[in-house]
């Protein structure tokens, strides 16, 4: 078996065995792919995985574009920071947008989902650990940054994090799930090789893992 459907296998069924009591939808998995080429890919394709991740808009357009084209079921997530120059080519090539912080870039999202007669799936990134290098939306601007976005008409379906890395996680993505919640969204976008069994605990439905899968970056 090849060591990456191998690593998949085995956190699959990390994530059955924690709901195999329980009714509710399991969370899915992201496998994050940046950096990683289609040879290190493919295994995951062909053994019937869905959902991938990508940081860079042109990585994205050079690696994807072909296969989506055979593989119609496939999800793209960015995951990334995405600028406002790079927007028409990622409404292009990507079925989610995990990074969405400014209204600057719902507008210019707006403006080219409607262009390009394509609905995308948004998640709005909070910056949870109020530091100032990350991205994100603060949370205290969070309620009027979400009117903002369905003012636009934007099909936003949950929150997203990524919390300080020198923190236990726990306690930020118990936040996040309250924030979630009371803008009554079904999806929460957290959680990735070093804690998504926490994410887990706190209402995760995708989980971002790369290196648990792929192992170390090329």
């Amino acid at each position: 078996m090849h060591d990456v459907i191998k690593s998949y296998k085995e956190i699959i069924s990390v994530i059955e065995h924690r709901f195999k009591d329980q009714n509710t939808n399991k969370p899915k998995v992201i496998a994050v792919s940046k950096t990683f080429s289609l040879d290190k890919i493919l295994p995951l394709i062909n053994y019937g995985h869905l959902d991938f991740g990508e940081n860079k808009v042109q990585e994205a357009l050079e690696k994807w574009s072909d296969i989506k084209l055979i593989k119609k079921d496939l999800k793209l997530h960015l995951i990334g920071k995405l600028q406002t120059n790079k927007v028409k080519q990622a409404i292009k090539i990507f079925d989610y947008i995990h990074s969405v912080d400014s209204e600057k870039l719902s507008k210019k999202i707006a403006d080219e989902e409607y262009k390009q007669g394509k609905k995308i799936k948004i998640f709005i990134q909070v910056n949870i650990g109020d530091e100032d290098q990350k991205s994100g939306i603060n949370k205290n601007q969070l309620f009027d940054f979400y009117q903002f976005c369905k003012t636009l008409k934007l099909d936003v379906v949950g929150l997203m994090c990524i919390p300080p890395f020198d923190h236990d996680s726990k306690k930020y993505f118990e936040e996040m799930n309250k924030l979630n919640k009371s803008l009554n969204l079904n999806d929460l976008s957290m959680g990735m090789s070093s804690d998504y069994l926490e994410a887990i605990n706190h209402s995760a439905t995708y989980l971002r893992i790369g290196s648990s899968i792929f192992g170390n970056r090329n």
